[in-house]
C-alpha cells in the first residue's frame, strides 16, 4: 500500500460549539458547517473533521473518546487490496 496524502483528521469533542469557539478565537482557523451535526476546522488546505462524543457518525474510530485524534489517508490502492 502506498499512502499518497492525508485526507484529514477527525478530533472527537464533548462539545463541538466549544471547540469552534477555542480553534476559532485562539488559533484563527475557520469553522465550516455542513449539517446541524457535522463542522469542520478548516487552516490552508487542512482540515479536522469534529465529531461529538455520542453524536459520532460513520465512518468512525472503534472507540471515539474525547481528545482522541484519528486519521483518513488518500492511497494508491482499492480497498479490496488494503
Amino acid at each position: 500500500m502506498k499512502v499518497e496524502r492525508i485526507d484529514h483528521l477527525v478530533l472527537t469533542v464533548k462539545d463541538i460549539e466549544a471547540t469552534c469557539s477555542f480553534y476559532h478565537d485562539i488559533l484563527g482557523m475557520q469553522v465550516e458547517t455542513y449539517s446541524v451535526r457535522r463542522k469542520a476546522l478548516k487552516f490552508g488546505n487542512q482540515k479536522l473533521n469534529l465529531h461529538q462524543k455520542g453524536s459520532e457518525f460513520e465512518p468512525k474510530a472503534d472507540k471515539p473518546t474525547p481528545g482522541a485524534i484519528d486519521i483518513c489517508f488518500i492511497v494508491e490502492d482499492s480497498l479490496d487490496d488494503i
